[in-house]
């Protein structure tokens, strides 16, 4: 990712190796290599070896009166983006071949940000509730380098003003601004995870621990045995972070420490001779970091690619293959593409070199933003793979703005407007006072239209209030801590509505293996590999004593309670599998098979039946809708059924309606006082 230091800094070999410590663990890691579940690592090391090198070659020619900010950004231009567009390019058209519409405006959004050093934000910006999976952004590894272009920006403009106005104090200066970053991130990693890792003010910190090696805050030490040990130490903090970390960990934060030290030990260390010295400088591992950055660039579009030609997530066997390819590529790269524009024999010059550049940006930007704004290209498609893939966007009012409170950004209904009973209605045109309400997470907007439709039928009129993510479940504090506080303000607000409203039925429908496992299904995007067993442990005790004490008190009130099972979940993005399998002649039977289904769903369906049975609620199971004799179903009539892996079109939803009649008819026809038996 970084360029060798010019001659005025002497060229260490062990960096390249370090480079290649770096790079190999990232590309095992996301290649599915077994044991290097920690490999991401490896971008935490390249950031201290980048500002250590940047640095020593700033502070050398600002010392000697001979820094140049046009020189500076014309090496980071030379050494970043004839590879970056290469990649950026190539990976456009792969996009455009391969990817549908949905996704295809996600690839435009980071085109065009990544053109700009800016993808970091925008990837922070997509990281909602509702994003596409990461295995369905090439770009998406391109953070790290808007990171780091972010950082230089500024950091030349602070050494020549510190150069300047107070170079006895530059050390103190950037200590403290380390001490700041790293404190920062510590915090935000459990306040604010996704910020921390991909914003620069908290990776700042990693960078700045090299330029402090650059301006030697330590003495180096003099000992051949003193560098030796400090080399070890160091490869074998990264060793300890690549082999033991995992993706469930706080990350960045402190635990970053850990392989930012190690990189730190080893640069500081300068281990020339000895076993390290010479394993760091062997002509194998010097040329793999030779190529660190080419590699890195290319690796994560082979991986996102592949399964796009296979059909299917890759092998581990076939994970190897695409390492092997990634440092072909890379090396191809690394000759044809980065070095004819390094260094000052170079035969492109400055002007034409500035001139390419802004081309390529230009270029990048116009077309990334012209796909993004207008959807993704769908036009690219036959119309009817166009007409499959238009479930995506078969979404009813309940699911919307409005309706539904999102978990980010400025949505309704607000807190006041559930206060006062200002929500969306259901059923018949509203009556004074709402018959019922259908309470719940998205699933609940997903499901809506099939209540909205039974209760019209039955000529009575209800409320909806929904929130992404957040169960119906007052008191009970979600595992994402993004929405905790205003999950559990959303909830009692309901119940407060319910209390205040004497609302006789109430609805509460979820997604509810997700929480009793406290996970989705894995591999949620495109693909989806039923040999990957779903997550099954049982995390329901805070989830059953939660809705326990609901039922409970709404029983006590008088309000009848109906639980809704969830319907199955199909592992993979629905309409894109199936407008995919229409047009390259594949099957569109593409829901998980039954017994994966029933062993997801059995203990959520259990606890919603105790409960059941224990307050003498109802229970509606859409189940039987879209599973019969062995075998489920994610498209009918050659139409999806769901807009995604898991919410239910609006069309599909509808056709559940008969599900809810019988309920309302017992609820009319009885009185809300008198009580119904469970419905099985």
């Amino acid at each position: 990712m970084l360029q060798r230091s010019p001659g005025r800094v002497p060229y260490r070999a062990d960096i390249d190796g370090l480079r290649a410590i770096a790079v190999l663990p990232v590309i095992l890691y996301h290649a599915g290599i077994p044991g290097f579940q920690g490999g991401f690592v490896g971008v935490d090391v390249f950031f201290v070896i980048s500002g250590y090198l940047i640095a020593s070659v700033i502070a050398v020619e600002i010392a000697e009166g001979d820094f140049s900010l046009l020189r500076f950004y014309e090496r980071r231009i030379r050494r970043i983006f004839p590879a970056l567009f290469a990649m950026i390019a190539v990976c456009a058209v792969g996009a455009w071949m391969f990817f549908m519409p949905e996704e295809f405006k996600y690839f435009g959004r980071s085109m065009w940000t990544t053109a700009l050093f800016t993808s970091n934000i925008q990837f922070v910006k997509e990281s909602g509730y509702f994003d596409i999976g990461a295995q369905m952004k090439p770009l998406l590894h391109t953070w790290s380098l808007a990171v780091e272009e972010q950082f230089y920006i500024v950091f030349p403009m602070l050494l020549m003003t510190l150069g300047r106005y107070g170079r006895s104090r530059t050390v103190a200066v950037l200590s403290v601004l380390f001490v700041a970053s790293l404190a920062a991130s510590a915090w935000s990693v459990f306040q604010w995870p996704t910020g921390a890792f991909f914003l620069s003010h908290f990776r700042a910190w990693e960078l700045l621990l090299g330029v402090l090696l650059a301006f030697k805050v330590a003495p180096p030490p003099s000992r051949p045995l003193t560098r030796q040990a400090l080399a070890a130490l160091g490869i074998g903090l990264i060793a300890v972070a690549v082999f033991t970390f995992g993706e469930g960990m706080p990350f960045p934060g402190l635990a970053a420490l850990l392989p930012c030290l190690g990189a730190g030990l080893v640069i500081h260390a300068r281990a020339a001779n000895g076993a390290i010295g010479r394993a760091l400088q062997m002509p194998v591992v010097v040329s793999v970091g030779l190529i660190s950055y080419s590699l890195y660039l290319w690796h994560w579009p082979l991986i996102v690619f592949t399964p796009y030609i296979l059909g299917h997530k890759p092998s581990v066997a076939q994970g190897g293959v695409i390492v092997g390819c990634s440092i072909i590529l890379g090396a191809l790269s690394w000759r044809f593409i980065e070095k004819p524009f390094r260094g000052g024999a170079s035969p492109v010059g400055r002007r034409p070199l500035f001139a390419a550049a802004a081309t390529a940006m230009t270029a990048a930007i116009g077309f990334g933003s012209y796909v993004a704004r207008e959807g993704g290209l769908p036009s690219r498609l036959p119309a009817v793979v166009r007409m499959v893939y238009a479930a995506t966007y078969d979404v009813s009012r309940f699911g919307q703005s409005g309706c539904i409170e999102h978990s980010r950004g400025n949505s309704r209904p607000t807190l006041e407007d559930i206060g006062s009973g200002r929500l969306c209605t259901l059923g018949a045109k509203r009556q004074a006072d709402p018959a019922f309400l259908v309470w719940g997470d998205s699933h609940s907007g997903a499901m809506a239209p099939a209540v909205d439709l039974a209760a019209a039928k039955t000529g009575i009129s209800g409320l909806f209030v929904g929130r992404d993510g957040c169960p119906p479940l007052p008191g009970l504090q979600p595992s994402n801590p993004n929405g905790e506080q205003a999950c559990l303000e959303f909830n009692a607000a309901v119940r407060g509505l319910i209390a205040a409203r004497q609302i006789p039925l109430v609805f509460l429908v979820a997604y509810w293996p997700k929480y009793v496992h406290d996970s989705e299904l894995p591999q949620q995007g495109v693909f989806f590999d039923a040999s990957t067993p779903p997550p099954l442990e049982d995390k329901s005790a805070h989830i059953g004593e939660a809705l326990d004490r609901l039922m409970a008190d709404l029983t006590r009130q008088g309000t009848k309670v109906v639980l809704v099972m969830d319907v199955p979940e199909m592992g993979r993005y629905v309409p894109e599998a199936a407008a995919r399998a229409m047009l390259t002649g594949g099957s569109t039977d593409i829901a998980p098979p039954w017994d994966y289904i029933a062993k997801r769903q059995a203990l959520s369906r259990e606890i919603l039946a105790d409960l059941a049975a224990k307050y003498g609620a109802r229970i509606v199971d859409p189940l039987p809708a879209f599973c019969s004799k062995g075998h489920c179903e994610a498209v009918r009539d050659g139409m999806p059924l769901y807009k995604d892996s898991d919410h239910l079109t609006a069309s599909a939803a509808r056709s559940l309606a008969y599900l809810y009649e019988p309920v309302f008819a017992s609820f009319v026809g009885r009185g809300a006082s008198e009580g119904d038996p469970v419905q099985r």
